[in-house]
């Protein structure tokens, strides 16, 4: 008999006021053979020249006393190699509309600065371009994600940019390329067109940038004739239905990739609140925000669904994650916040709707990887710490390029001043050893909830556990504390006659292994 691993990643979270369901809440989980496959770029990340992303986060040069490999910390790349990052977006973001890959190549000594009109006005010295990027996506192991400059670049200077990373003949990019120590190409297949046109990327109107877009798109080539670029169109920001229509529909499919879509989980733009003294009202509003995904992945991929009912091209979520105040004392321009057990729940919701979609999403970027926004890493000099949605993404990557199981979940209530959430969510596969992974994530604050899942039809017999849990939902690693949230064992479950019991702790992430 074929063994099968079935992995449970739950999550969940805080309430003052809940609707706690009585009895268990049952998983009824289905096979598929016509189900799609959960891509494994779903779980990419997003590093773009804003605070201490690049500069003081993963690159500290080579003259540092920090260990590193060319300039790259080396516990950054160790750590990002154990999520099996599958992609890496740069250099933007609002930033890649205003960056000329030029200056980043070539004697580090010769390249001009410029100036991050963007986040904080600093000065950069360009010691981080082009050849350092995709470098560092080579000792990942991730997809490079390329993002062109639309807005103040040229067709001219895209199309070069193409072939300087992807020519292996001879032609001046490629030439130049060799000049500056790099025989072999790197082969980027995917490259974003533009950033948030609709706002930093140049204020334009859905109509314009499909124009501008098909220009771009014409004089970009892979250069091998074997339409091997994925070329990813500037989308909606949150709701704005009417970008993705007029994309969809000025654009021709053969010249679509993908179509990005933007959403993060802010409760209010002018007041944000805390990444840490956060409040239930707080949490509960950040977590309707979060949900919110499910809503806009749905309405997206129906526009889609009219122009592309083959559904070839992608839905990029290509910005996600929870944005907060900046921590005290530090700059406004370099978003730099702290990660608790409320942005662990919000990652795994957000994952298990990803994946749930996976005929259309194929490619998400959590924003940021290191120091910005809704970290997976934070560094103060010489020291790193690994944050709680580090953890979740670890137990996740299981669903990476797995085969989607369908499933159904009859979710109680989190209740909060009136107001309602399901509690609960998941997701499944089937990976292409047999093996099979759920994840649960439960954002109730205060009550445990039960989940009963059928092992005899998954092919289950025994199971282990994991879980990542701490007292206060507001916990948080630190750099005097940095493994006060870790993954530690879990045994909160029963297996009775073949149904899996499990009790799963608020505001907690656990995984379960069946064999």
């Amino acid at each position: 008999m074929k063994k099968i691993v079935l992995v449970v990643s739950v999550l969940l979270l805080c309430s003052q006021s809940v609707f706690s369901q009585k009895g268990n809440t049952v998983v009824d989980i289905k096979s598929n053979e016509n189900a799609p496959v959960i891509n494994k770029n779903i779980y990419g990340h997003f590093a773009e020249h804003l605070g201490r992303c690049i500069y003081g986060g993963f690159f500290v040069g080579d003259t540092s006393k920090i260990p590193n490999t060319n300039g790259v910390r080396n516990d950054i790349i160790d750590a990002l190699k154990k999520l099996k990052v599958p992609n890496l977006r740069w250099p933007g973001g609002c930033f890649a509309d205003t960056y000329h890959w030029k200056d980043g190549i070539g004697p580090k000594e010769n390249r001009p600065t410029i100036v991050n009109q963007w986040w904080g006005g600093v000065t950069e010295d360009n010691s981080f371009g082009t050849h350092d990027f995709l470098n560092l996506c080579e000792a990942l192991g991730a997809e490079p994600y390329l993002a062109g400059n639309l807005a103040t670049g040229t067709v001219q200077e895209m199309a070069d940019w193409v072939q300087y990373v992807n020519f292996a003949g001879k032609s001046p990019m490629s030439d130049l390329r060799v000049k500056n120590g790099r025989k072999e190409p790197w082969k980027v297949k995917i490259w974003g067109v533009g950033n948030e046109a609709w706002g930093c990327g140049g204020n334009m109107t859905p109509e314009y940038y499909a124009g501008e877009y098909r220009k771009y798109a014409t004089f970009m080539s892979d250069w091998t004739n074997s339409g091997g670029l994925m070329r990813v169109a500037s989308g909606a920001n949150s709701e704005d239905y009417n970008w993705t229509e007029t994309v969809m529909k000025n654009i021709p499919g053969s010249m679509l990739g993908g179509v990005a879509l933007h959403h993060y989980s802010v409760i209010d733009w002018g007041k944000k609140g805390d990444a840490v003294d956060f409040s239930e009202e707080i949490y509960f509003k950040t977590m309707q925000q979060a949900l919110k995904m499910e809503e806009l992945v749905t309405k997206h991929s129906a526009i889609m669904d009219k122009y592309d009912p083959k559904k070839k091209i992608a839905l990029v979520v290509d910005e996600w994650g929870g944005w907060y105040e900046v921590e005290k004392g530090s700059n406004p321009g370099f978003l730099y916040q702290q990660n608790t057990m409320r942005d662990a729940v919000l990652a795994g919701a957000t994952l298990n709707i990803f994946n749930n979609h996976a005929e259309r999403v194929r490619m998400a970027n959590l924003a940021q990887c290191v120091n910005v926004l809704q970290a997976v890493i934070l560094t103060d000099k010489t020291k790193m710490i690994l944050t709680p949605t580090y953890y979740v993404m670890q137990m996740y990557n299981v669903h990476q390029d797995a085969k989607l199981l369908p499933l159904t979940i009859n979710s109680p209530l989190y209740t909060f001043n009136g107001q309602n959430l399901p509690a609960l969510s998941a997701s499944a596969s089937k990976d292409k050893n047999g093996l099979v992974h759920i994840s649960l994530v439960n954002i109730d604050t205060k009550n445990s909830n039960s989940v009963e899942i059928n092992l005899d039809e998954l092919g289950v017999k025994s199971v282990t556990g994991t879980i990542i849990a701490s007292p206060k939902l507001q916990d948080h690693n630190t750099f005097d504390n940095p493994t006060k949230i870790q993954i530690t064992a879990f045994k909160g479950f029963e297996n009775k006659k073949g149904k899996l019991q499990v009790v799963i702790p608020p505001f907690s992430v656990v995984t379960l292994e069946g064999k």
